[in-house]
């Protein structure tokens, strides 16, 4: 009896392997832990975090997101994971500035008086057409329809030409190169615009503090986590259960939780069956790359935090956020914080380019903004990319979704690929890291 009873004991706490130390891994590791089970987090950067990850300069208090981030007050995921850990004291939402681009001129856009002034859209009937379509919009939960056409299709239908090639067709282009731009469904858009706000969160410290206090949190509560350690396999063992290979060897786990692009999980898990491994090949993403810019002068005298550049305009780059007229500069040093970013696909030459042979594209555009502008202003300048970026949501996309649990027994998947119709981000990585968890523990019966 007593031989069976140990039994049992160790069939109900599971050593659970989790790859990725980004914001759903440490959300699933989260629950869990609580779940009673033993939890290794592996990840191979240097970092917690992710894409959510950030760097601190010695004279900053608060740390700069490599990926510029925020948070909108209806992200309820995010939002009720830090009221669990007791830190909804430190979310700040301000409202900063966001422009739009037009003839030339940048012009605020956002507020429903902003858009009626925006002189892009022109008057009348366009006007109305735009602010019935985006009410709309917000108003419906029902997405589903609208995957079966694309944005290009069913904006130019219900918004007319004007207002799609003025409004959404430059977004398009700019989030997915002219090859996806009119490839993409409509549902993804309704997403962007259903719960979106013009007040925009962070956390306090930046988006590395939350991410560190997190990961501190569960340390404290028992969770190993390994930086710095990538995994190169994940393989069925012939005992069951999983095996996972690590700089240090071979480690053995009932569960194992991949948070990676689905491009990453086909090459660590090659027995899984073909159809799902095909599956996931066939999942388009665009890549991104950001620099980060210190300057010592504010680049946008209006005060400006968002700035929506179409490609048209001759830009070399799709967005410019001064991060610092949404945050002081007095967490930074007095440094003025500029983030230039682009979404490419990842054979785009902004790939291979230096830093500096990136600079030299990027500064001479930078008057545009600011007249007075010099190269000098420069202090100190950073470049980040990914090549896992934004997914491609094509027609009918929620049939392509890979399942959370995978063919292959103990292996999950959760990843900003499966949070569809919902764009990505750490609020939605929240929300399938603990999706995620849930199936881990129904699977253990």
């Amino acid at each position: 009896m007593g031989t069976e009873t140990s039994r049992n004991d160790r069939n109900l706490k599971m050593k659970i392997a989790i790859i990725g130390a980004g914001i759903g891994g440490l959300a699933a590791a989260y629950d869990l832990r609580r779940a009673g089970h033993d939890v290794t987090i592996y990840e191979a950067s240097a970092e917690v975090g992710g894409l959510a990850s950030g760097f601190k300069e010695p004279n900053w208090s608060w740390s700069v997101e490599k990926f510029y981030h925020h948070w909108f007050q209806t992200d309820r995921h995010i939002l009720g994971l830090i009221d669990e850990l007791g830190w909804q004291d430190k979310v700040r939402f301000p409202r900063p500035v966001t422009v739009m681009y037009s003839r030339g001129k940048f012009y605020p856009f956002d507020s429903p008086l902003a858009a009626l002034l925006y002189p892009g859209l022109g008057w009348g009937v366009n006007k109305a057409r735009f602010g019935l379509v985006g009410l709309y919009l917000r108003l419906t939960n029902n997405w589903r329809p609208l995957e079966k056409s694309t944005v290009d299709e069913w904006m130019r239908k219900w918004s007319g030409n004007r207002v799609y090639e003025t409004m959404w067709e430059p977004l398009m282009v700019g989030k997915f190169g002219e090859r996806y731009a009119k490839v993409v469904n409509m549902a993804w858009m309704w997403a962007r615009l259903h719960s979106r706000t013009t007040r925009l969160g962070t956390f306090e410290g930046g988006f590395q503090a939350f991410a560190d206090a997190f990961a501190e949190r569960l340390r404290q509560m028992g969770v190993q986590i390994c930086l710095s350690t990538p995994v190169s396999s994940i393989l069925p063992a012939p005992s069951g259960g999983l095996t996972l290979e690590i700089p240090t060897g071979p480690a053995a786990f009932n569960r194992c939780l991949v948070t990676s692009s689905p491009a990453l999980l086909a090459r660590l898990a090659p027995d899984l069956p073909p159809a799902y491994l095909q599956g996931l090949l066939n999942l388009k993403s665009m890549g991104a790359v950001v620099m980060v810019l210190a300057l010592r002068e504010q680049l946008s005298r209006e005060g400006y935090y968002w700035y929506n550049i179409p490609k048209s305009g001759g830009f070399p780059f799709l967005s410019l956020v001064e991060h610092t007229n949404f945050l002081s500069p007095e967490y930074f040093g007095g440094d003025h914080i500029v983030y230039i970013g682009d979404y490419l696909e990842p054979e785009h030459e902004y790939f291979r380019l230096s830093r500096e042979e990136l600079l030299e594209r990027f500064l001479p555009v930078l008057p545009r903004f600011n007249p007075d502008f010099k190269p000098d202003w420069v202090r100190q300048s950073w470049l980040f990319r990914t090549a896992y970026a934004q997914p491609v949501p094509l027609v009918n996309h929620s049939q392509n979704i890979p399942a959370i649990q995978t063919p292959l027994p103990g292996l999950f998947f959760a990843s900003m690929s499966q949070v569809y119709p919902w764009d990505r981000g750490t609020n939605f990585a929240v929300e399938i890291g603990r999706r995620a968890a849930r199936l881990i523990l129904e699977s253990s019966g």
